[in-house]
C-alpha cells in the first residue's frame, strides 16, 4: 500500500513539473484538476516544491490583476524534473512490458 501511494505521489510530482514547465501560469486550482488531485494537495505539493528550491513563486508583470502569480522552475528544479522523468519512464517502461507479458499470457490461454 505505501509503495502505491509513493508512486502515486511520485506520478504527481512528475505531472506538476511537466504542467509549470509547460505553463507557468496556471493556478493551483487548474493543476490539481489536470493532475487528478485535490486542491489541498496540489498546494499542499506545490508549497513543498517551493520550500525544496525547486520552484519559484513570482507575480505576473503585465498582469492587471497584481495577485496573479506563476510557477517558475529553478535551475534545481529543472534537475529535479529531469530525475524525476528518468525516473517515471524507468518506471512506466517496467510496467508496460509487464502488462505486455500478462497480455501474451492471456491471449495464449485463450488459444
Amino acid at each position: 500500500m505505501a509503495s502505491r501511494r509513493k508512486e502515486h505521489q511520485e506520478d504527481a510530482k512528475f505531472r506538476v513539473f511537466q504542467i509549470i514547465n509547460e505553463n507557468p501560469q496556471m493556478t493551483t486550482r487548474e493543476i490539481a484538476q489536470k493532475v487528478g488531485i485535490s486542491n489541498g494537495s496540489a498546494y499542499y505539493l506545490l508549497t513543498s516544491l517551493i520550500d525544496m528550491g525547486f520552484i519559484k513563486l513570482s507575480n505576473f508583470k503585465d498582469s492587471s490583476q497584481k495577485i496573479k502569480y506563476s510557477y517558475l522552475l529553478t535551475p534545481k528544479g529543472i534537475r529535479e524534473k529531469s530525475l524525476v522523468t528518468s525516473k517515471f519512464l524507468v518506471r512506466k517502461k517496467k510496467e508496460y512490458e509487464l502488462l505486455k507479458k500478462e497480455i501474451t499470457e492471456l491471449e495464449r490461454d485463450l488459444s
